[in-house]
């Protein structure tokens, strides 16, 4: 798929002075005439204007506010006033007026919100830096005024993570013995009786019958999602064609109980009919390889991206190979809201079917950006809250080593200067450590990770991570209960899960 770039160049800066009061901007800036109408033969500009502020409705002063003009790749910015309010005027509006809005400051992550309909909240891609943006497909010819942007500080966080369902613990610091996470409600899974089964964790609705659909090609199962409803696969609930999808990767992890194996789903489900000769589906594209989708299989929770030894001939080419689909549909709010995987169908990224993950993006929202680097060798999440170890590469190890040099691990080491001490860190579990992935890049995850994007040219941006290894796999603190050998990594190139011999040398992150 041809991707469009957003080439950042013969940049127009322009700094407004607030207007009547209630417009945001740094001093010295030129003050442009304000309003949504054409006067005599000019052509039509608009104003956008709006509040920054946290999300207890504290304004935010300085934060840059940019507006990118992707017709003529020009760019106008204006600062936060001490209300949090900014204003940008002058604005051609009307034809050939596609525009995107962005904020920044250090220290700081955002997320925007828009009530006028011409715009929407969607992602695009400035030379592979993904920001969150406002975007005006057309700008309207009346004043936007409520181009918003909520701003996260360290230590907040967009949605919690569950608990991987390890209870065993096989040493010290580990995912079993330690249990973060949010607890599993007494009863995870409610049937209804009428062919679905509610998660009470997660708020989604699942087809009981997990083996109504044969293995077939992702497009046809992707299309029999889409018409599934009441009268069929032993569905009663009165569901309408159009009410029901593949789901997404991160959906489909949600169903995985890693204490379990042949099936790993909880022990006393509702399920029937969950296939373990091949994988299941999720409507999650593989970026780096569009001709692919993501796929886990449930005999033991193991990721598929890929044909090998290991996958047991299972793969996930979209038009060759045969997995099943476990269809979903939304429901009420559960114990945790799931993250969004981060695809997105807009520019720089791309829907490949009706109903896909880039096409719905359901999930609780990542943040832009999303890392705060505290400057002590820290880095804070603001989707998860949690903060992390920013040396990527200080500990590498065999499974048991890992867990022992981050359960030491200490102010003074690794690059840290944050006054932690040992027993604050711990060995990212399953669960923590797919919580990093943003499934937008084309290009090796761990490179964004890294601040490089676009990995086969020269553009980069601020680091995220200092040398998170591409291509490798990562500890988490998750022994696989299909064998006990083994633990749980995530493969820094697709952040995809895939068990590994514990006795292996690899690279661990640290969390807390």
């Amino acid at each position: 798929m041809k991707r469009i770039r957003q080439l950042l160049i013969g940049t127009a800066i322009g700094v407004l002075a607030a207007c009547g009061g209630s417009g945001g901007g740094s001093s010295g800036g030129s003050t442009t005439a304000m309003g949504g109408n054409s006067v005599g033969n000019a052509p039509a500009t608009s104003t956008v204007s709006g509040v920054v502020a946290d999300k207890n409705g504290l304004a935010i002063q300085g934060v840059l506010v940019t507006v990118f003009h992707h017709n003529d790749h020009t760019t106008r910015t204006a600062s936060t006033d001490a209300d949090g309010r900014y204003a940008i005027a002058g604005l051609s509006a009307g034809v050939n007026a596609d525009y995107a809005v962005y904020a920044q400051q250090a220290g700081f992550a955002f997320y925007p919100s828009v009530g006028d309909v011409a715009g929407s909240v969607t992602k695009m891609d400035f030379n592979g830096l993904y920001r969150t943006v406002i975007r005006f497909a057309t700008l309207p010819t009346h004043d936007v005024a409520n181009a918003d942007f909520t701003a996260s500080r360290a230590g907040d966080r967009m949605a919690s993570l569950p608990r991987t369902g390890q209870s065993a613990s096989f040493a010290v610091g580990d995912d079993g013995s330690l249990a973060h996470g949010v607890a599993w409600p007494g009863t995870r899974f409610i049937d209804h009786a009428d062919g679905t089964v509610t998660d009470a964790l997660t708020g989604l609705v699942w087809l009981r019958n997990a083996g109504c659909f044969n293995a077939t090609d992702w497009p046809t199962a992707l299309a029999a999602a889409a018409q599934l409803a009441s009268g069929t696969c032993g569905l009663s609930d009165g569901s309408a064609a159009g009410q029901w999808r593949m789901p997404n990767a991160n959906e489909l992890e949600s169903l995985v109980d890693v204490s379990q194996a042949g099936p790993a789903v909880a022990s006393g489900h509702p399920f029937t009919g969950i296939a373990l000769a091949n994988a299941y589906w999720s409507s999650t594209t593989y970026m780096a390889l569009t001709s692919s989708a993501m796929a886990i299989r449930f005999s033991d929770g193991r990721w598929i991206n890929g044909a090998n030894a290991a996958d047991g001939g299972m793969s996930n080419v979209k038009a060759s190979s045969a997995n099943s689909l476990w269809a979903v549909r939304s429901g009420a709010a559960g114990a945790v809201q799931l993250l969004a995987t981060g695809v997105y169908a807009g520019i720089g990224g791309g829907s490949f079917g009706s109903a896909d993950d880039a096409a719905l993006q359901t999930g609780a929202p990542l943040t832009s950006p999303r890392f705060i680097d505290n400057g002590d060798g820290t880095l804070a999440d603001t989707v998860t809250g949690l903060t992390w170890l920013k040396k990527a590469d200080c500990i590498q190890q065999p499974w048991s080593g890992a867990l022992a040099a981050v359960n030491a691990l200490a102010n003074g080491q690794c690059g840290l200067a944050d006054g932690s001490t040992a027993g604050q860190w711990r060995l990212p579990n399953r669960a923590e450590m797919l919580s990093l992935s943003d499934r937008a890049p084309t290009f090796p995850q761990a490179s964004y990770l890294n601040g490089q994007y676009q990995a086969s040219t020269a553009v980069t941006g601020p680091a995220v991570f200092d040398n998170f290894i591409v291509s490798d796999y990562y500890w988490t603190s998750t022994t696989s209960a299909a064998d006990m050998s083994e633990a749980w990594t995530v493969y820094s190139c697709d952040f995809g899960v895939y068990n590994v011999a514990k006795s292996e040398l690899r690279y661990a992150l640290a969390v807390r």
